[in-house]
């Protein structure tokens, strides 16, 4: 689904999505897409017209220790390399983008932040079996990861499998569960106290329309939505 973006004049991310994966991302992505942002969400897009090559590469800038053996050492992404990956082309980024929450908040000082945040255990009971089992070393996973990429020519799994272990400090996906709680909850964190009060959203599934409308500026959808 494509929406008009509410400004001609685009200058960057109006609107961050601080919900890691498994936090209604989606259903987040169709609200902002109804009140007319274009948004980005991976399961609303072509999955080859996902930037996967930049995201591993965000991914190799924002944790140096997930570089591929003999890959260059990058740089933390600046502006620049944002608005080529998202800023350019949306409004609002949610699921893929959400691992790099902390940076895009400073790439983009102007940007709207709404929080959705899940109790850990529930997020962690959905989140390992429907993401993180899929993308992690076994045989599915493998397979999947090649046809990926020599059939298809896209690195989903790869930049998936980087961004996890740069994300949660592992090496192994054993370490992934042992620094799971903390990642998780000191992510949330972080984003909390990086935002001023009026830059930011709590927002819970069930809100409704009305806070969310109003911290965006825009009407209440007619109906609904």
């Amino acid at each position: 689904m494509t929406t008009t973006s509410k400004s001609e004049n685009h200058d960057g991310l109006k609107i961050i999505n601080a919900g890691f994966f498994r936090t209604a991302t989606k259903s987040m992505a169709r609200a902002y897409q109804i009140l007319g942002f274009k948004t980005h969400h991976g399961l609303l897009e072509d999955v080859l017209l996902s930037p996967w090559t930049g995201i591993e590469q965000a991914a190799e800038a924002t944790w140096p220790a997930v570089r591929s053996r003999g890959s260059p050492e990058r740089p933390p992404f600046e502006r620049s390399d944002w608005d080529a990956l998202w800023g350019d082309k949306y409004d609002a980024v949610t699921d893929l983008a959400s691992p790099f929450v902390p940076q895009l908040i400073r790439a983009y000082p102007n940007a709207k932040v709404v929080i959705v945040q899940r109790d850990f255990d529930s997020w962690w009971a959905s989140f390992k079996p429907e993401l993180l089992d899929r993308v992690m070393p076994q045989p599915m996973a493998t397979i999947s990861g090649w046809i990926c990429w020599h059939v298809m020519g896209i690195r989903a799994v790869h930049a998936m499998r980087k961004v996890h272990f740069g994300f949660f400090n592992a090496r192994t996906p054993e370490e992934i569960e042992l620094h799971a709680r903390d990642s998780y909850e000191g992510y949330y964190r972080e984003i909390r106290k990086m935002v001023p009060e009026q830059r930011k959203l709590e927002y819970k599934m069930g809100d409704g329309w009305e806070p969310l409308c109003e911290f965006l500026g825009v009407d209440v959808p007619r109906g609904g939505g």
